[in-house]
């Protein structure tokens, strides 16, 4: 039996305590042995220019997921070609991980917009996907293909960016953030 593993790949810039509530729900409604958290050196959809050293992406990540057992940080893609494309990242985890299954855990936002990924369909055809509820991003549950599981996680109200900016402006993030993420970034 495989260990179904989700990929939940992200800039986290940095890891906040939206993306760690939002991983444990899909966790537990995908049915997941484990949820990898991968962290992106290069999105293809994204211009950012203030984005955070991948080192220090990865170790905010490690020290935010530490105490979380099931929920593990991995830098695997920033061994690979950039950009980082799912379907190219999903190829090389199945070949180096044949002992596992992979659920592609995306946001609505992304689904609705899943047609203009790199090799959408190969990924369809091969793939299960999880989507979970993002604002402004309805989803008809109806019109999902067999393998596009429909995630009732609440949606929360963190963003990295509102966490950059929080910082920049000498605010407090506690409430946003694990703690040991808060001390790390209050020491840059």
């Amino acid at each position: 039996m495989s260990i179904r593993t989700g990929i939940f790949g992200g800039s986290f810039n940095p890891i906040h305590n939206g993306h760690i509530h939002l991983a444990r729900q899909l966790l537990r409604q995908a049915r997941l042995d484990e949820v990898w958290f991968l962290i992106t050196p290069q999105n293809p959809w994204k211009e950012q220019a203030d984005l955070m050293p991948d080192a220090l992406r990865y170790e905010l990540a490690m020290a935010a997921l530490r105490r979380f057992k099931r929920l593990k940080v991995s830098d695997y893609e920033f061994h690979l070609p950039k950009p980082s494309y799912t379907w190219h990242t999903l190829q090389a985890l199945s070949t180096d991980f044949p002992e596992r299954s992979f659920t592609v855990l995306i946001g609505g936002d992304n689904w609705v917009a899943f047609d203009k990924w790199y090799h959408y369909e190969d990924i369809l055809a091969n793939y299960q996907i999880a989507v979970y509820p993002r604002a402004n991003a309805p989803i008809d549950p109806s019109t999902l293909p067999e393998n596009v599981l429909l995630m009732q996680a609440p949606t929360i109200d963190v963003s990295s960016t509102e966490i950059r900016q929080r910082l920049a402006q000498g605010l407090p993030i506690d409430h946003l953030v694990p703690r040991a993420v808060a001390k790390m970034l209050l020491k840059l």
